[in-house]
Formats: structure tokens, C-alpha cells, sequence
């Protein structure tokens, strides 16, 4: 067999293995702080960085890519967004759909590969992603389609980290956290996925495009090959953070807030 061969075959079974993890973390996405909104002041912190980039809704398109259980969705509804969600997880369609009927939020949820979106060309006013490009297979290819889809002079923004590369300080901190935890001395965390999904998470992180870690300079270096312009790089989470860490241990709260996480907005040519 080819070298692309194997390499479109391995590109597939580890894009089928992401869609099952994710499908397998759908119960219990929405407890994790960081995840869902567990309070106004964190919605209220969303806002004003959605605001900061994308500006008010009124009405205008908007496609959330890797919508999971919609929290995303919702924010950019309470803004005026007419919102499109996309994911490859019935499982967390299942959720965001049910969410949002319960909240009464008219928000379309649809299946799809947001690699490949499968969306018209020059449709959407704006892309929104939160913690979707770090997981990407291919995010050349994933790049140029949100271009296709954007509509001339469309915005897009990027929320995201770089969950690879480890300080030392923050290895020592989450070392410290385990001890405590187990010494009774600190209160456990609520847990992103159970344990026994860990594993197969690192093997994934492991194959991905960016398993070295998704630099904020690094993903916008590639929106800019893709033919995205204006590209600004936003690491001033702080408010955010500082309403989830109030639903942390301590220990959680500083690991947080030293982690290389970012917001990127960047524009499609023209309008």
C-alpha cells in the first residue's frame, strides 16, 4: 500500500475514534466547570468576550462548529445570532437539541464533520469554535472550509489552548492537587470524562495535528495560509477564568489561569 494510503486509512480510524470519545463524554460533558455556564457571571464574562470580536448579533448568521451540547450555541443566541449548530456526536445533538427546546431557543442542530462541513459556499456571517482546533486531523483542509463557508468579510473566532506542552509549575501544581485530594485535604474536582476514558483521550491527543500543542501564533500563522486576514490574537481570559475558578479547588483555579489558552479572530477577505 502507498504511503498516502496508509496515511488516508490511519486519518480515518482516528477521525471515527474522535467521534466515538466524544459520543462516550456527552453524559457528562455538561457538569465539568469550563464547560457548561455555571453562573451569570461567567455568561456575562462569554459575552463580552464574543462582543469584543464579534460584535452584536442582529440577526446575522452564525455557525458553531463542534457545538457539543450547545453552550456555545446559547451564548451567541442571547447575543441576537441566528445560530447553526454542527457536531459529529448524536449523543451531544441529543443534549443540545433537548437543551435547548427546554430553554425554548429556536437553534438548529445538525450532524456533520466541521472538517468538512458540507455547508454552502459564502453562507455564514460568522464562525464561532471553542476548544475544537487543538483536536483537528487535518486543519489545513479544516481552515480553507471555514474560508469557503464565511461570507465575504465574515469573522471568525477561535477559542482555544495549547493542552499539550506542560509547565513546570503547573506539574507541580497538579501533582500537589492529587496528594491533597487524596489526603482529604482539598476537594476533588469535578471530572471531564471518567478514568477509564483517559486513556483512549491521551491516545487521541497523541495522533492529532497538533499533538505537540496548539501555539496561539502557530494557529494563526495557518488561518493566514488558509487566506484568512486581520488576525488578532486575544490571551486576556482572566474574567472568564475567574468565574469558573470559583467552582475549582484552588489548586485547580491557578493551574487555570497559567495555561496558554487563547481567543483568535481573523476575517474572510472582502464585504
Amino acid at each position: 500500500m502507498s504511503e498516502t494510503g496508509i496515511a488516508g486509512r490511519h486519518n480515518y480510524g482516528l477521525r471515527e475514534e474522535i467521534k466515538a470519545y466524544w459520543s462516550a463524554r456527552a453524559a457528562t460533558f455538561d457538569l465539568s466547570p469550563g464547560h457548561e455556564i455555571f453562573s451569570e457571571p461567567e455568561r456575562v464574562a462569554w459575552h463580552r468576550l464574543i462582543l469584543k470580536h464579534l460584535g452584536p448579533g442582529d440577526g446575522r448568521l452564525a455557525l458553531d462548529l463542534a457545538s457539543g451540547t450547545g453552550v456555545i450555541s446559547h451564548l451567541m443566541d442571547d447575543l441576537g445570532f441566528k445560530v447553526t449548530g454542527l457536531d459529529w456526536a448524536e449523543p451531544m445533538l441529543d443534549q443540545a437539541r433537548a437543551k435547548a427546546k427546554a430553554r425554548g431557543r429556536l437553534i438548529s442542530f445538525r450532524m456533520a464533520d466541521v472538517e468538512h462541513t458540507m455547508e454552502p459556499d459564502d453562507t455564514y456571517d460568522v464562525i464561532i469554535t471553542r476548544h475544537l482546533v487543538w483536536t483537528l486531523v487535518d486543519p489545513e483542509a479544516a481552515f480553507a472550509e471555514w474560508v469557503r463557508v464565511l461570507k465575504p468579510g465574515g469573522t471568525i473566532l477561535i477559542v482555544d489552548g495549547d493542552f499539550v506542552n506542560v509547565s513546570r509549575t503547573e506539574r507541580m501544581l497538579k501533582a500537589l492537587a492529587r496528594g491533597m485530594e487524596r489526603a482529604g485535604l482539598l476537594k476533588t474536582d469535578p471530572k471531564h470524562a471518567p478514568p477509564e476514558l483517559m486513556k483512549n483521550h491521551n491516545d487521541i491527543v497523541s495522533r492529532v495535528h497538533f499533538s505537540n500543542g496548539a501555539r496561539a501564533e502557530l494557529v494563526a500563522s495557518m488561518l493566514g495560509d488558509a487566506g484568512f486576514q486581520g488576525m488578532t490574537i486575544d490571551t486576556n481570559l482572566r474574567e472568564i477564568h475567574k468565574t469558573q475558578a470559583k467552582h475549582w479547588n484552588y489548586l485547580k483555579a491557578l493551574t487555570r489561569g497559567i495555561q496558554h489558552r487563547f481567543a483568535i479572530s481573523a476575517r474572510k477577505p472582502g464585504g
